[in-house]
């Protein structure tokens, strides 16, 4: 069989949409959640040194969905690795964890449900592997206020 260059590249490109994404994916079923307005902010890292708000991690995952729609959240092509996941119940929108003396207004959770009583908890409280399968991690939003 001969092909032209362009069937080549036909056949390359069709190879290579049908190739699996590498690595795992990550869903995170939220529970808890007390209103449907507003969003949820989430980040998925593997920096323990950018957890558990991941700016300092140009690799680090990040999503932002309406609360209506925040149940189940995904994080797909995973690369296998110790990963933690941080949640935050946005519930006025503007993007940032609202304090009032140093006390979340606002919720949160963390994957393998680390406690955070002064403060967030440690990357390793959170950290869960990731590999070829899927991943599923309960998260149970928690409120101060």
């Amino acid at each position: 069989m001969k092909l032209g260059k362009l069937g080549l590249v036909s056949l390359t490109a069709s190879l290579i949409g049908t190739a699996p994404a590498p690595g795992g994916t990550v869903v995170v079923e939220i529970s808890g959640l007390r209103s449907a307005k507003g969003q949820v902010l989430a980040c998925l890292t593997a920096r323990a040194k950018s957890f558990p708000d991941c700016t300092r991690d140009p690799a680090a995952r990040k999503l932002a969905v309406p609360s209506r729609e925040a149940a189940t959240l995904r994080f797909a092509a995973v690369p296998p690795g110790r990963y933690a996941v941080a949640l935050l119940d946005d519930a006025n929108g503007n993007g940032k964890a609202d304090m009032a003396l140093f006390i979340p207004r606002e919720g949160f959770g963390f994957s393998r449900d680390a406690a955070a009583p002064f403060g967030p908890p440690k990357f390793a409280a959170a950290a869960f592997d990731v590999g070829a399968e899927p991943v599923s991690i309960p998260i149970r939003m928690r409120y101060v206020f």
